[in-house]
C-alpha cells in the first residue's frame, strides 16, 4: 500500500455502504483504498483540480474493477457539494493548496452529515524534511530565479504550523479537532533518485530553462546534497507529517 494510506485509513475508519470524499484525490490511489473499505453500497468521491490527473484516476478505478469510486474534476474550495451528503472526507497531501483554507474547509463541512468525520494528512515543515528541502537548497546558488519560500502560502508546506491548521478548522465549523506528529520511513531507489530531484519541485521547474552547462552544475551539488541519504542502493529518509483529525 502506499505511503500515508493505512494511517489515514485508520484515521477515518471508512466502513461499508458510507460515502467518502476524497480531497485532491490526484490519481485515484487513496480513493481506491476508500473504495475497497466502502463496499458493497458505498461510494467513494476523488475530487482534484487537474483534469489529467481526474482521467488517470479513472482509467486506473476501471482497471480495478471498481464500482465504489468516482471521480470529478473540481476545486473543492468552491466546488457545490451536495449538503450533509458525505459521511467522511479524506485527504493525503491534497489540502495544504487552498488560497484560502478557512473557505475551502467551510465548503467542505457543508457537505458532510452531522457527525460525520474529517481525516488528512499533510506535510509538516521544512526543519522535519530535510530531505525534502535538500535539492532546492543546493540548487538555489546556480538558480537565482526559484521562488523563495513563504511560511504559511499554499504548497507543500502550507500547512507546517500545525497550531495553524487547528485554527483553521475550529474557524471553518469543525469540532474535536486533533493534529498529530506522524512520522514514516521512506525510500526512493538510488537509480530513480536523479530523475526525482532534477524533475520536481523548485529546482526542476527552475532547471527547465537552463542550458546544459548549468544543468551540469546543478546535478553536480544535488548529487553531493543528496549522497548522506544513500544506504544499500536507496535514498532513506523520514516523511514527517501532520495527521488531522476533526468531527463535523
Amino acid at each position: 500500500m502506499a505511503p500515508f494510506v493505512e494511517p489515514l485509513m485508520e484515521a477515518a475508519a471508512p466502513r461499508p455502504g458510507e460515502r467518502v470524499l476524497d480531497i485532491g484525490c490526484g490519481a485515484g490511489g487513496t480513493t481506491l483504498a476508500v473504495a475497497r473499505r466502502v463496499q458493497p453500497g458505498g461510494l467513494a468521491l476523488g475530487v482534484d483540480i487537474s483534469g489529467p490527473l481526474v482521467e488517470a484516476a479513472r482509467a486506473r478505478a476501471a482497471a480495478d474493477g471498481s464500482a465504489q469510486a468516482a471521480f470529478v474534476q473540481a476545486d473543492a474550495q468552491t466546488y457545490a457539494f451536495e449538503p450533509e451528503d458525505f459521511d467522511a472526507v479524506v485527504s493525503r497531501f491534497g489540502v495544504m493548496f487552498f488560497d484560502d483554507p478557512e473557505a475551502a474547509f467551510a465548503n467542505i463541512r457543508r457537505g458532510v452529515r452531522p457527525g460525520g468525520r474529517l481525516a488528512f494528512v499533510a506535510w509538516r515543515g521544512p526543519a522535519d524534511n530535510p530531505f525534502m528541502v535538500a535539492g532546492a537548497r543546493a540548487a538555489a546558488p546556480f538558480l537565482p530565479e526559484m521562488p523563495a519560500p513563504v511560511p504559511d502560502a499554499p504548497g507543500q508546506f502550507g500547512f507546517a504550523d500545525g497550531a495553524r491548521v487547528e485554527r483553521i478548522l475550529k474557524a471553518a465549523g469543525w469540532r474535536d479537532v486533533r493534529v498529530d506528529p506522524l512520522d514514516t520511513p521512506l525510500r526512493i531507489a538510488e537509480a530513480d533518485l536523479m530523475t526525482y530531484v532534477t524533475r520536481m519541485g523548485p529546482a526542476g521547474l527552475a532547471l527547465k530553462q537552463a542550458d546544459e552547462a548549468l544543468r551540469r552544475q546543478v546535478a553536480e551539488a544535488l548529487e553531493a546534497a543528496f549522497r548522506p541519504f544513500l544506504q544499500d542502493g536507496f535514498a532513506r529518509f523520514t516523511g514527517a507529517c501532520w495527521r488531522v483529525t476533526a468531527g463535523a
